[in-house]
């Protein structure tokens, strides 16, 4: 299998993470595509120019980070990140969508600042900061969630590739006065799957 990928893409990293945790780096070959590039020849493997894109072993390609972490996980039949169902599973799908929903802030705060100065727009970036201010005192308090402390699971992998942006974004200042927050973070960025995987500066 081909997982194309960027080195800076949040969504991209969640693949990688699943591939080395799961262990499938010997059937998953990881591929750097070229985006937001006139006639890159990545266009023709995947039109829309998104990242992550995974063509499988029958040459059907995948897209959409969530989908194929699924995938990938559930190829040996004992998948290890799926969410919880039962009881649980309101809880876990609302942290999963708390977890998603600030790293799609923080990817268009991303995506301004690499424009050329010029033409940034102000008022994205302002709001996606404020955004991104409010999401971390949510996951101040919601840290502590069992959830969040158990096993590795699909809500830890999507927050800390959000949390982990701050390596890219120089203004994402989600530290200070987010103790909690911070010691969760630096604990599963010590995995040798979020080290081997973290973005580029």
């Amino acid at each position: 299998m081909k997982l194309y990928i960027t080195p800076g893409s949040p969504y991209a990293r969640m693949a990688r993470i699943v591939v080395l945790e799961k262990k499938l780096e010997s059937r998953v070959e990881t591929i750097a595509a070229k985006t937001r590039t006139a006639d890159s020849p990545y266009y023709d493997i995947n039109p829309s120019g998104r990242v992550p894109y995974l063509v499988r072993d029958d040459g059907v390609g995948m897209e959409e980070s969530a989908l194929i972490c699924a995938y990938l996980d559930h190829l040996d039949g004992a998948p290890q990140f799926d969410l919880p169902g039962g009881d649980q599973m309101w809880e876990s799908r609302r942290l999963e969508a708390l977890a998603r929903s600030m790293l799609d802030g923080l990817s268009v705060w991303g995506r301004e600042i690499l424009r050329p100065e010029n033409e940034r727009s102000p008022g994205v970036i302002q709001h996606e900061t404020a955004r991104a201010q409010r999401m971390a005192d949510v996951w101040e308090r919601e840290i502590g969630q069992p959830l969040m402390r158990g096993a590795l699971n699909m809500i830890q992998i999507t927050l800390a590739c959000a949390l982990g942006l701050e390596a890219r974004n120089s203004g994402f200042l989600w530290r200070p006065g987010h103790a909690k927050l911070c010691e969760w973070f630096d604990r599963v960025a010590a995995r040798p799957s979020l080290k081997a995987t973290a973005p580029p500066r």
